[in-house]
């Protein structure tokens, strides 16, 4: 599923493109939202939310979520059926796998920014509060969780964790606060760090333990943990478990 900091990198192509203040000319896709009511619009603003991505018109937002195995591709097509295309001048953006929704509603009054793990509004000490409103959850679950860590998915959590020396499985009443406030802002500092290795092309390289059970790292082990039995990725001798 793209992450936070992918979706970032969606909307720097975007601006990149100059499409504010750009009507839709044209939509094409096998979509099911109000066509109708899109095309003729002036895009207003692009934004982000954790995994969300925000095209802003008149009176109403398209809320796009690029799901488990979304993609994208930009004045360019390919054989997967295209689910969505908007069609400006000069410039068309396609969408692939995703989930669309209109939102009529003021985004300040539908989207919580101070849990975006990439916005400047983030903030950490709500984040540790609501970390520790959970004290039976295991760390892992808490850290995919998106009321809590909007935008987090299955590298942050499982980098941020090997950073802050902490073991997936560790329950949240057994870590000590210090511990806690270190991985969050491990979640924090990795995500930028992700976003700035996955715009130079290098994100694999400089992961330690995403995928990388292998000849090189025969110390990571890899085990399906948590609610969703997400692959997860452990160097036992260096995350302590806290139970």
């Amino acid at each position: 599923m793209p992450e936070g900091p992918i979706i970032l990198i969606l909307k720097e192509e975007i601006d990149a493109l100059h499409l504010i203040g750009k009507k839709v000319l044209r939509i094409d896709g096998t979509n099911k939202i109000d066509a109708d009511r899109l095309i003729g619009q002036q895009l207003k603003a692009v934004k982000t939310y954790g995994k969300n991505f925000l095209l802003c018109f008149g009176d109403f937002t398209l809320r796009v979520h690029l799901m488990m195995f979304g993609t994208y591709l930009l004045n360019e097509e390919k054989s997967t059926k295209l689910q969505l295309s908007l069609q400006f001048e000069g410039a068309t953006i396609n969408f692939y796998t995703t989930s669309l929704k209109i939102i009529e509603e003021n985004l300040d009054e539908v989207f919580d920014w101070t849990t975006d793990i990439m916005s400047e509004k983030w903030d950490a000490k709500l984040a540790l509060k609501k970390v520790t409103e959970h004290p039976k959850a295991i760390i892992a679950d808490l850290l995919l969780d998106q009321d809590i860590f909007t935008g987090a998915g299955n590298i942050i959590k499982n980098e941020a964790l090997y950073r802050a020396e902490i073991h997936p499985l560790s329950k949240v009443s057994a870590i000590p606060e210090k511990k806690l406030k270190e991985l969050i802002k491990e979640v924090r500092d990795f995500s930028f760090d992700f976003l700035k290795w996955k715009k130079a092309n290098v994100l694999k390289r400089h992961l330690d333990v995403y995928e990388q059970k292998n000849k090189s790292h025969p110390q990571v082990v890899k085990e399906y943990l948590g609610k969703g039995k997400r692959g997860t990725y452990i160097w036992p001798e260096k995350q302590h478990l806290y139970v």
